[in-house]
C-alpha cells in the first residue's frame, strides 16, 4: 500500500481502505497525579489508559481515555465485533456506528469513554496515511501555537503561593486553580486568601482562573455560595469561574450565569453531544468544557464546539488527562477560532513523561500545534513502560 506525504495529501476517498486489526488497551498506573477530590486519587489507581489501534497496513494510532484503565478494556471487547475490520480511514462513521449500535448499554459511561479514545486513535491514523495534521483535516489552521493554562490544585495560601511562582518561572503565563479545600471548609476568608495567594504569585500581567470543583462526591455548596464566591472572585480578575455548582444543577447553573460578574464555565462531565444540547440553549456557560477523552472523541468534540459556537458560548476543552489528550486538543485549538486556551495539568507524568519529544513552552508560554501528521506526537516506548506493565501491545 502506498501512502502520500505531507504536503501531498489525497482525500480518504481515493485511498484504499485501511482495516483495523486490532484494539489494544492499557492502564497508566504508578503516578496518577492528586486530584484533589474528597476520595483521593492514590499514585497506583488507574484513571487514565492508551488505546492503540493497529490496522492491517501497518499504521497505528494513538487515543487515551479518563476512566479507569480496566473500564477501556471491557469497553473494548464488547465493542470488537462492531469494529473488527473496519476502515479506520472513517473515523466518524465507524465511531457513530459504536455508538449507536450500543446505546442500549448505557449512553455517556464506560463504552462512551472508551469510544472516545479509538476514536481520537482513528483520527491519528486518517492524519498518517494522509499527511496532514488532525486539525486541518478538520477544517483548516486558524492558529499554529496556543496558549496552556497550567492546572494546578488549590492548596493552603502560603503553599498555593509557592506553586504558581514554581509554574511562572517554569514559563506559564496562564493558571488555573482549583478543588482541594476551595469551598469545602465553609470558610470564605479561606477562599479569598487562596486566590489571593495565587494572584500575587501569577501578576496582574497573566491569566487565572477559578475551579470549584462541584462535581466532587457531596459537593457541599449551592447557589447563593457560587453567587457570593463569583462576587468574591471579580476583584482579583478571574477569567471564568469553572464548576462552581453540582453537575446536574442546570437551573442554578443558568441563574449563576445570568447574575456572575465573571464567566461561568462547565461541562466536562457531561458526555455525547445530545446532553449538551438544554446547556447550550438555556444560556448556563459562557465557557463550555468537553472533554475529548471521555466526551465521545474527536469527532464528537467538534460537534459540540460548532453547536456552541451557533449558541454564542466559548469553546474551551476540558484536558485534565494526558499528553494524547492534549495532542488531541492542540488539534482542536486549530481548528476552531475562539478556541485559544488548553488545559495542561501541572507535573503530571502522564503529560510530561510518556512522549519522544515532550511539549515545551516557548519564550510567551505558548505550545507550538504540532503540524506533522495525525496528532503529531509520539509516544516512547520505554517512558510508557514505566507507567503501565503491558504497554508492549501498544506497539506492536
Amino acid at each position: 500500500m502506498t501512502f502520500v506525504t505531507p504536503g501531498h495529501a489525497h482525500s480518504s476517498s481515493t485511498l484504499p481502505p485501511v482495516r483495523i486489526r486490532s484494539i489494544k488497551t492499557t492502564p497508566l498506573l504508578g503516578e496518577s497525579p492528586k486530584g484533589g477530590w474528597t476520595a483521593e486519587i492514590k499514585p497506583e489507581d488507574s484513571i487514565h489508559a492508551i488505546v492503540a489501534v493497529h490496522t492491517d497496513a501497518g499504521i497505528t494510532g494513538y487515543g487515551s481515555a479518563f476512566t479507569d484503565g480496566r473500564l477501556v478494556e471491557a469497553g473494548v471487547k464488547v465493542l470488537e465485533p462492531l469494529f473488527a475490520n473496519e476502515n479506520a480511514l472513517e473515523p466518524e462513521r465507524v465511531t457513530e456506528k459504536l455508538h449507536q449500535n450500543t446505546f442500549w448499554m448505557g449512553r455517556g459511561g464506560t463504552l462512551t469513554h472508551t469510544i472516545s479514545a479509538i476514536d481520537i486513535a482513528l483520527w491519528d491514523i486518517l492524519g498518517k496515511v494522509t499527511g496532514m495534521p488532525v486539525g486541518r483535516l478538520l477544517g483548516g489552521t486558524y492558529r499554529r501555537r496556543v496558549q496552556p493554562y497550567c492546572s494546578l490544585l488549590m492548596e493552603e495560601p502560603a503553599q498555593m503561593r509557592d506553586v504558581v511562582a514554581q509554574y511562572r518561572d517554569k514559563g506559564f503565563r496562564a493558571f488555573k486553580i482549583g478543588w482541594g479545600p476551595f469551598g469545602r471548609r465553609n470558610d470564605a476568608k479561606l477562599d479569598e486568601a487562596i486566590v489571593r495567594a495565587a494572584r500575587e504569585a501569577a501578576g496582574d500581567e497573566n491569566q487565572l482562573l477559578v475551579d470549584a470543583g462541584a462535581s466532587d462526591a457531596l459537593w457541599p455548596n449551592g447557589l447563593k455560595w457560587a453567587m457570593r464566591t463569583a462576587e468574591m472572585l471579580k476583584d482579583y480578575q478571574i477569567g471564568w469561574f469553572e464548576e462552581a455548582l453540582k453537575p446536574d444543577a442546570i437551573d442554578d447553573f443558568c441563574d449563576l450565569r445570568r447574575a456572575s460578574p465573571v464567566p461561568i464555565a462547565g461541562g466536562e462531565v457531561l458526555t455525547r453531544r445530545q446532553s449538551f444540547i438544554p446547556w447550550l440553549s438555556r444560556g448556563a456557560f459562557d465557557i463550555v468544557q468537553p472533554d475529548v477523552t471521555k466526551v465521545g472523541g474527536i469527532s464528537e468534540q467538534r460537534r459540540i464546539a460548532w453547536m456552541a459556537s451557533d449558541f454564542g458560548v466559548k469553546y474551551i476543552g476540558h484536558g485534565w488527562n494526558t499528553a494524547l489528550g492534549v495532542a488531541a486538543d492542540l488539534q482542536m485549538a486549530a481548528a476552531f477560532p475562539d478556541a485559544d486556551l488548553v488545559e495542561f495539568i501541572g507535573g503530571s507524568p502522564y503529560v510530561d513523561g510518556i512522549l519522544a519529544e515532550p511539549f515545551v513552552l516557548d519564550t510567551e508560554g505558548y505550545l507550538t500545534i504540532p503540524d506533522a501528521p495525525g496528532l503529531g506526537v509520539e509516544l516512547d516506548r520505554e517512558k510508557v513502560a514505566r507507567y503501565a506493565a503491558d504497554a508492549s501491545k501498544l506497539f506492536i
